[in-house]
């Protein structure tokens, strides 16, 4: 039986623990044969050179792309998207996969659908149909949608939001989140393992903080940052910071973290790149959640963890109903809430709607199914009722 190369390229610490258990499913399968690249933060010391992880991790790197510029203006995610497309066309001229697989909606990944849709080559497509309204990733992850033949949703509605855009249903998949089946197979580490790794003590509740830029806000980073970080320190909180991405602007919000955990180092501790076994352990022993990330609309859910969204970076997507959604300058109002016997014991009684763990596998099946696929497609068109046929 012939193999069919998927080319896996991942470009951040988070999307690299969601294409984690997928990349074990594809490397033990006998029909498949994995291709791996690894781009923008992964090779960037600021962000802690995570490609070593992955690597650690037992996998095999195909091919490094450099193409983080180092400012995080508007214009320069534009040139290092650009630079991306440009090495990225050389990376799938040498390595000729049968198909690309990408997972979600950064620039560099739409710099990888680019470049292997004008070189004709199949794309498969995780985590399309989604709404996140506050960023560009929303414009991305659907104009990654149009340029991709095999969809795979987190949710039904997201696949009948992907169907809705032209896609045809025999290639549209709802298959639940891969980030469910790490929190399912994944052997996380103990409290104490988990404190003497990140140099912090966690005998005491903390909260664990993420927060990237709204990057169609109106409102600036360093205001934002400023005012939560201010709400923070009224708060009897201890908490646990990991870095923004590498969006426009992020560097704001890292330098303040920084700042605040170097004034206070017994209250505050934060780690540039957690990885995706130490990340879950700590959302496992955490007492809430508290910034944008999408871990805390998906995986949170799956330790009945509840959660502060801040702003609107992930307004529109699903919630299970552990989620507190609030403004920039009023958390301290919903981490009370949070934190209260009622809401927590709403936390309790939630079902993540993002699936149950088995993502991984289902993925893989469908695509060693579905190859080998033709870069042609046809629109699919609902009828007036916005009913289509299965």
């Amino acid at each position: 039986m012939s193999d069919y190369k998927i080319c896996v390229v991942t470009g951040t610490r988070a999307e690299y623990g969601l294409f984690h258990p997928i990349m074990k499913v594809i490397e033990a399968s006998e029909k498949l044969r994995l291709q791996l690249v690894v781009t923008t933060m992964h090779l960037c010391p600021e962000f802690g050179l995570t490609y070593k992880r992955i690597e650690e991790d037992g996998f095999k790197i195909d091919e490094k792309v450099e193409n983080l510029f180092c400012s995080d203006t508007k214009s320069s995610i534009a040139k290092s998207t650009g630079m991306a497309t440009l090495l990225l066309s050389d990376v799938y001229r040498r390595l000729e996969p049968d198909m690309v697989l990408l997972l979600g909606d950064r620039y560099e990944t739409l710099a990888s659908a680019t470049a292997a849709l004008l070189m004709n080559i199949p794309i498969g497509h995780i985590h399309g149909g989604e709404i996140t309204e506050g960023a560009i990733d929303e414009q991305i992850r659907h104009a990654i949608t149009k340029m991709s033949h095999l969809h795979f949703t987190s949710t039904e509605e997201y696949r009948r939001r992907v169907i809705q855009m032209g896609e045809h249903p025999d290639n549209v998949y709802n298959t639940g989140a891969p980030g469910i089946d790490n929190i399912v197979h994944t052997e996380l580490l103990s409290r104490d393992e988990l404190s003497k790794s990140i140099r912090w003590s966690l005998d005491t509740p903390y909260a664990l903080f993420t927060y990237h830029p709204e990057t169609l806000s109106d409102i600036p980073v360093d205001f934002q940052i400023e005012t939560i970080l201010d709400q923070l320190e009224t708060m009897d909180m201890r908490v646990l910071f990991t870095y923004a991405n590498a969006d426009e602007n992020g560097h704001i919000i890292n330098r303040a973290i920084e700042a605040l955990c170097q004034k206070n180092p017994d209250k505050y501790r934060v780690v540039k790149n957690l990885g995706h076994r130490r990340y879950l352990s700590a959302m496992k022993y955490a007492t809430l959640l508290i910034g944008n990330t999408s871990s805390g609309i998906i995986e949170a859910a799956s330790f009945k963890k509840p959660v502060v969204n801040i702003g609107n970076r992930q307004k529109g997507r699903l919630q299970s109903g552990n989620v507190l959604n609030c403004k920039f300058d009023s958390i301290k109002y919903s981490v009370r809430e949070a934190l209260s016997e009622a809401f927590r014991r709403k936390c309790e009684a939630v079902e993540n709607v993002y699936g149950k763990g088995d993502a991984s596998r289902k993925i893989v099946d469908i695509i060693m199914k579905k190859l080998p696929i033709s870069p042609k497609k046809e629109f699919y068109n609902f009828n007036i009722s916005g009913r289509y046929s299965e």
